[in-house]
């Protein structure tokens, strides 16, 4: 009877010991699980961060962009109305026709340029939209790169979880 009693003792403490081990293989799970937890809450604030950045800069430059178009037409409308009053003076005044004539070669080498001014214009504003556009284009893969990341790492945590908790489950 003692040695059986002496014997159970001894089952009972190897059994303590076990679940002390698992115990405290959860604890340092859980806590690891914490930290995981917070470093992708901090990921998330500075995801929405990143897009609150974003969003600002896109609304900025449609303003820019908007100032910029109006100008432009602001502009080609006064070189549209100088042309117009210029070609109405030259019916008017035909008996000048000949100053008439190199005046109104003046003004078209000045629209002329004018216009060149507006397509360089253009193609700046173009090609700076394009970058933008990249840049954009670059930032959204990025975040869902680490969308996806944090999505399988989250599931692999989740794994590990399902994983001890099993193991505990079967310890019991």
């Amino acid at each position: 009877g003692v040695f059986m009693y002496n014997h159970l003792q001894q089952k009972v403490r190897n059994a303590e010991a076990l679940a002390q081990k698992y115990k405290q293989q959860q604890e340092a799970l859980s806590a690891q699980l914490q930290v995981v937890y917070e470093h992708r809450s901090r990921l998330e604030r500075s995801l929405q961060k990143e897009r609150g950045e974003h969003k600002k800069t896109k609304e900025d430059f449609l303003v820019y962009k908007l100032e910029a178009q109006e100008a432009l037409n602001k502009e080609k409308q006064d070189s549209m109305n100088r042309y117009g009053a210029l070609s109405s003076q030259h019916k008017i005044l035909k008996n000048q026709h000949e100053d008439v004539k190199k005046q109104l070669l003046d003004l078209q080498l000045q629209h002329n340029s004018l216009k060149l001014e507006h397509r360089k214009t253009l193609e700046t504003h173009s090609q700076k939209y394009a970058h933008l556009q990249q840049e954009k284009d670059s930032e959204v893969t990025n975040l869902q790169d680490t969308v996806f990341k944090l999505r399988e790492e989250s599931k692999l945590l989740r794994k590990a979880h399902q994983e001890v908790h099993s193991q505990l489950l079967s310890a019991q």
